[in-house]
């Protein structure tokens, strides 16, 4: 069992930037691919970006270059630095630990990107 714990959203103004962490209990956190997603208002959920467990990393196209997903395996801990924020970027995003036979969901951080 992994229960996660998103943290580090709130609202932001255009072009300002947010550190989202995710923080895992349990063991073996390192084996685990971890994604950040997110879910728009009235939009379906979205893989925003994914790091392996040798730290290979994909981002959607909507934020490369502005977005860097990294992990801390001794303190079981992903992170998703966000730059350059849009509006578009509003969501609530919600941290994944994935491996093939099973996912774990955070309970979600709301980030609002407003003037």
């Amino acid at each position: 069992q992994v229960q996660l714990v998103e943290s580090g959203g709130g609202l932001v103004q255009p072009g300002g930037s947010l550190k989202l962490s995710c923080a895992a209990s349990g063991s073996r956190f390192s084996v685990y691919t971890m994604t950040w997603n997110r879910q728009g208002p009235g939009k379906q959920r979205e893989l925003v970006a994914g790091i392996t467990s040798d730290g290979s990393t994909n981002y959607a196209d909507s934020v490369k270059g502005r977005f860097t997903i990294f992990r801390d395996n001794a303190k079981n801990t992903v992170y998703l630095q966000m730059n350059s924020l849009h509006p578009e970027d509003t969501a609530v995003y919600y941290c994944n630990a994935h491996l093939p036979w099973t996912d774990y969901w955070g309970q979600g951080t709301q980030v609002t990107v407003s003037s």
